[in-house]
């Protein structure tokens, strides 16, 4: 008798099907390309692009067209390795760089490749089909995305490996920081990892600015010097910073971190407010003299963030609260989209 055929494999998923509509969902595992990996996903962490797809099935011009598995921020091990040879070997504990990249023939600066418009980005829908997400048990993955963790690297804290790596890029793009104030104006996960890192980089005094009491907290744990109620403006604008991280991603964040902000000092703005015009005080920003910098994402600095993660340089664990198995995927985005009470909020697959 002829061998039946072996039957697909399958996992658990996180998928997202449109505003308010989120699923735990049984998939099928694709067959990996030579080029391909199979990584067997042990944490996931919910990011505010993972929320904006549940709560309003859209992320700015990015619209769910299609159910899509979320998220792009996870760590775990390779199950079976990539065919060509590419890529780390079978068990090696790995984080995920979540971009590819695509030909383009748009201008950008070509060291600057997180600027081209050919990125795709695990978990988004900004193009269909879409890129499906990470928030799985097992998922296949380009061997070029893996980055092989050091041993005896915390897979929580390896967790943090891509955020990190955002508030990593935005702090570079201050300059040095070694003795200098910096004001970090939103204290959620990426504002409280600005606050890691720039106190990893030598940053003289670190205040860090939230409604909240919680992210304020987790915040001094990280590492800020001092922290205020970004309801007390007056406070805030009395810091005189050197260096401002902007990451509320909302207008009066920024106002804040313009007001903030010493004459002749930089304000890296990294927080990404709703598309459309931002009432801002930008004649504050000329008559200072203010130099205003964009962030978006990152290139490579997710190697020197996981190098910094594994010597212990970089102290994240203040900034994970809470960590919920993967069936339990509404209640854990549900905590995440609580600013009040969570910082940043893990999966476990």
């Amino acid at each position: 008798m002829p061998h039946a055929p072996h039957a697909p494999r399958t996992t658990t998923a996180i998928v997202a099907h449109g505003a308010g509509d989120l699923r735990v969902e049984t998939v099928t595992v694709r067959a990996p390309a030579p080029h391909e990996a199979v990584v067997s996903v042990a944490y996931g962490g919910i990011c505010g692009s993972d929320l904006h797809y549940w709560r309003h099935g859209a992320v700015g011009e990015s619209v769910l067209r299609a159910p899509m598995v979320l998220g792009h921020e996870v760590v775990g091990t390779v199950l079976r390795p990539a065919a060509d040879g590419s890529g780390p070997a079978e068990g090696t504990p790995v984080a995920v760089h979540p971009a590819t990249h695509e030909p383009t023939t748009v201008r950008f600066p070509g060291d600057r490749p997180n600027l081209s418009p050919g990125v795709r980005y695990l978990g988004s829908a900004a193009r269909f089909p879409h890129t499906e997400g990470a928030f799985a048990g097992e998922v296949v993955l380009p061997a070029a995305m893996l980055r092989a963790l050091p041993p005896g690297t915390d897979l929580v804290a390896a967790a943090l490996a891509e955020p990190a790596a955002v508030a990593w890029h935005a702090v570079a793009q201050a300059g040095d920081l070694t003795g200098r104030r910096v004001l970090v104006v939103g204290s959620g996960p990426i504002g409280a990892l600005a606050v890691a890192v720039a106190a990893r980089a030598g940053a003289g005094e670190i205040v860090a600015v939230d409604l909240h009491d919680r992210p304020r907290r987790i915040a001094a744990e990280a590492g800020a010097t001092r922290t205020l109620d970004a309801a007390d403006t007056e406070a805030v604008a009395a810091v005189d910073a050197d260096v401002v991280i902007e990451s509320s991603g909302n207008h009066r964040g920024l106002a804040s971190a313009i007001r903030g902000a010493t004459r002749g000092g930089t304000v890296v703005m990294v927080g990404l407010p709703p598309l459309g015009d931002q009432p801002v005080q930008v004649a504050y920003a000329i008559t200072r003299e203010l130099r205003l910098v964009g962030s978006f994402r990152f290139n490579d600095e997710i190697d020197e963030v996981i190098a910094a993660l594994a010597d212990g340089s970089l102290a994240v664990g203040p900034v994970v609260t809470h960590t919920f198995p993967a069936a339990e995927a509404h209640r854990a985005f549900a905590v995440a989209a609580d600013a009040s009470v969570s910082g940043k909020v893990l999966l476990a697959f």
